[in-house]
């Protein structure tokens, strides 16, 4: 990978958010990264109104840590790592978590971008600032296809 110093890294249920992070990759040239949990989430593991669902569980046991399928190739040569997800119940999703438990991040900027149906960024950023407190946070944003390219180009210039 590492073609570029910027990673934008994605975790997408449904295809939204991979659609939002393929526009930024494209829109700043940066490599891009799809966040893969190694047992693929079904739609029953997303019924959110199932109380027993896979994601529903996830939500409620801050310790869990889904295993994703593979690892990014030479993370060391990034410099800018923009992170995007579906916001859960607002906040991100904990494979997003698994993530961020994977690597470090000492000397990189992190900047958050999430899609949702209706929920807004803030509970996750301050979740992630919380948890990860000695990563260098940039402001995140909350995006939808159309204006996801022009955010981007403004976060790397």
């Amino acid at each position: 990978m590492a073609d570029s110093t910027t990673l934008v890294a994605y975790f997408s249920a449904s295809g939204v958010t991979k659609r939002v992070a393929a526009s930024i990759a494209r829109a700043i040239g940066a490599d891009l990264f799809e966040i893969e949990p190694a047992e693929p989430y079904t739609a029953a593991d997303l019924n959110w109104n199932d109380r027993n669902s896979r994601s529903s569980l996830e939500d409620r046991d801050a310790s869990m840590r889904p295993a994703v399928a593979r690892a990014v190739e030479d993370m060391d040569a990034y410099d800018t790592v923009l992170v995007g997800f579906p916001i859960w119940w607002g906040h991100e999703p904990a494979v997003i978590d698994t993530f961020f438990e994977q690597y470090d991040f000492s000397g990189k900027t992190v900047v958050p971008f999430a899609t949702s149906g209706g929920s807004g960024i803030s509970g996750a950023e301050r979740s992630l600032s919380s948890k990860y407190p000695s990563i260098a946070w940039r402001r995140g944003a909350l995006l939808s296809g159309s204006d996801a390219a022009d955010w981007a180009r403004g976060v790397v210039a």
